[in-house]
C-alpha cells in the first residue's frame, strides 16, 4: 500500500508524514469508541456521566443505554505505515456543544463521519458541517446489534451525499474495521488530491 504524497502530490516525500482526521457524527454514533479501538496510544477521553439534569437537553432517543456523553473531544493516534501517522480527534456529538467544531477542524485533511442507521437523522448535522467547511470524508455505517441492513444506494439517498463519497460499513469497536476505515479515508483523499492536479 504506497500513500507515498497523498495529500502533497507534486512535493517529493521526506520522513513521516501526519496527518488530522476528524471523526464525527450524532450523538451515540459511535466516535469515541473507534477512537479507543484503533488507536496505537491510550487514547484522551473527555466523557462525563449523563445525569438526570441534561435529561430536558439530551435526545436519547435510540441510545437508552447510553450513560456517559464526550464534552470536548477524543483524541488518538494511528500508523498507518512507516511514513503515515494520523491524528485522531472525536467531536463531541450533543447540538450543547457544537460550537467546539469550528476549531477542532481547523487543519483538518478529512473526516470519518460515523452513521447510526437506526437513526440517520442524528447525523445530518455533522454530514451539513462536513460540507460547510469543505473537508472531504468518508461514511462509516457503524453496525449495532439491532442494526437492519440497507442497500448502500438507499443510505446515500436518504444522506443525500454525492455519488464520489465512499460509503462503508463497520463496526467501530474493532480495531481492523476501524482501520480499514480510515484507510478508506486516506485513498479517497488521494484520489481527490491526483484529481485536482490533472489539466482541465
Amino acid at each position: 500500500m504506497d500513500f507515498k504524497g497523498f495529500d502533497r502530490p507534486d512535493r517529493p516525500v521526506s520522513g513521516t508524514r501526519s496527518v488530522k482526521v476528524m471523526i464525527a457524527g450524532g450523538f451515540g454514533t459511535g466516535k469515541t469508541t473507534m477512537v479507543r479501538s484503533v488507536s496505537d496510544i491510550k487514547p484522551l477521553t473527555t466523557e462525563e456521566t449523563l445525569t438526570q439534569a441534561s435529561a430536558d437537553v439530551d435526545n436519547l432517543i435510540g441510545v437508552a443505554d447510553k450513560t456517559e456523553t464526550t464534552v470536548s473531544l477524543d483524541f488518538g493516534k494511528i500508523g498507518i505505515n512507516n511514513e503515515l501517522v494520523l491524528y485522531l480527534f472525536g467531536t463531541p456529538g450533543q447540538e450543547r456543544f457544537w460550537f467546539l467544531w469550528n476549531g477542532l477542524f481547523k487543519g483538518a485533511l478529512g473526516a470519518v463521519v460515523l452513521v447510526d442507521t437506526r437513526r440517520l437523522a442524528s447525523s445530518f448535522r455533522a454530514i451539513e458541517e462536513m460540507e460547510r467547511q469543505n473537508v472531504p470524508f468518508v461514511i462509516a455505517l457503524n453496525v449495532f446489534p439491532d442494526s437492519k441492513e440497507h442497500p448502500i444506494e438507499e443510505i446515500r439517498d436518504a444522506l443525500d451525499i454525492s455519488p464520489h463519497t465512499p460509503v462503508v460499513a463497520c463496526d467501530a469497536r474493532n480495531r481492523a474495521s476501524s482501520r480499514d476505515v480510515l484507510i478508506t479515508l486516506i485513498h479517497h483523499l488521494k484520489e481527490r488530491s491526483a484529481a485536482a492536479l490533472e489539466p482541465r
